[in-house]
């Protein structure tokens, strides 16, 4: 199952994804001088995130623990292909294009990429 998450959710699954189990409380505090989010803010996001499969809880012992269902790379790779669709319509040619006409590739960005393809069987030796 494919989970988009909003620039918002992203920030609340980053705390998860660097600790985790988290409090409501906790993370209210950790997410207060970034975003200005009140607890109420918290727990709506965890309500939604909730209902996306992308988070779960345990009753603790005091509060409930917050931990992340889906791991970081599966939802990076979920947004990279949205991206992709949305703003290039699945071409990742006319990405890739794009890129090198406004000089945003590097040369460590270009060996990167060449090493990708050589593992993905994609460039000849």
């Amino acid at each position: 199952m494919k989970i988009n998450l909003s620039d918002s959710e992203w920030k609340l699954m980053n705390r998860l994804w660097a600790r985790n189990p988290m409090t409501i409380t906790e993370l209210t505090a950790a997410l207060r001088d970034d975003t200005g989010w009140s607890k109420n803010t918290i727990i709506t996001m965890l309500s939604r995130l909730e209902a996306k499969e992308a988070v779960r809880h345990r009753d603790g012992v005091r509060a409930k623990q917050y931990f992340p269902v889906m791991a970081r790379e599966d939802a990076a790779l979920a947004e990279t292909e949205s991206f992709l669709d949305k703003v290039y319509n699945g071409s990742l040619g006319l990405m890739m294009s794009a890129m090198v006409e406004t000089h945003a590739l590097t040369a460590a960005d270009i060996a990167e990429l060449s090493a990708i393809l050589e593992k993905a069987g994609g460039a000849e030796g």
